[in-house]
């Protein structure tokens, strides 16, 4: 079955771009550039929300970048105007579409950007893997990466590469609903703390 990564840059607070959509406080990389070409080479779909899909177009100047061999599928039920090639607008509920998507033949799926898209994608246990650009930066307020959920969700730590500018990126993979956790062990200095208390309970 294909894989669904969800991800980007970001910065520490844990926003995508300040309230106005910008993202003047991303910085670049050359350890970056190497990851994302190699990122790039595992997937042949993009999923994104109209937001998303705005923004991108506006940043990009009318045309959604295209990336050979990758189609883009926007979720909407306003948009109306006829994207570009190797675009298509969907306006069925995302988390199917998604769900069909990954049983078909191909490489894996990339959740760009939109937090509310990936929101609904987590409560279907759609999303396998997480990967995050963290950026040196608070913005205090912005376009959130992530928004309430109906349940919590367990991650495992796939892999953490620090970059000279100051940026970290992380790997997770999402562990499946419901998969045991494993109990942090009780430092020895708590374990004494108790049989000691114990102690004196029993004394009086």
């Amino acid at each position: 079955m294909r894989k669904v990564t969800f991800g980007g840059a970001n910065s520490f607070d844990n926003y995508f771009a300040r309230k106005d959509h910008s993202v003047d406080w991303l910085l670049w990389a050359d350890e970056l550039n190497a990851v994302m070409k190699a990122f790039w080479k595992t997937i042949d779909t993009v999923v994104m929300g109209r937001k998303t899909y705005e923004v991108a177009l506006r940043m990009s100047g009318g045309n959604l970048p295209a990336h050979p061999g990758v189609k883009s599928y926007i979720f909407s039920r306003t948009l109306k105007q006829k994207p570009g090639s190797g675009v298509e607008i969907i306006s069925e509920d995302a988390a199917e579409f998604v769900r069909r998507l990954k049983t078909q033949k191909g490489k894996d799926i990339c959740v760009m950007g939109g937090g509310v898209l990936a929101k609904s994608l987590f409560e279907a246990d759609l999303i396998d893997e997480i990967g995050f650009n963290i950026h040196p930066v608070l913005l205090g307020s912005g376009i959130p990466i992530f928004y309430e959920m109906n349940h919590q969700i367990d991650l495992e730590l796939l892999d953490c590469k620090t970059f000279k500018n100051g940026c970290v990126m992380v790997t997770y993979k999402v562990k499946p609903r419901g998969e045991k956790r494993k109990k942090s062990s009780t430092p020895k200095s708590s374990r004494n703390a108790k049989a000691a208390s114990k102690a004196r309970r029993t004394s009086r």
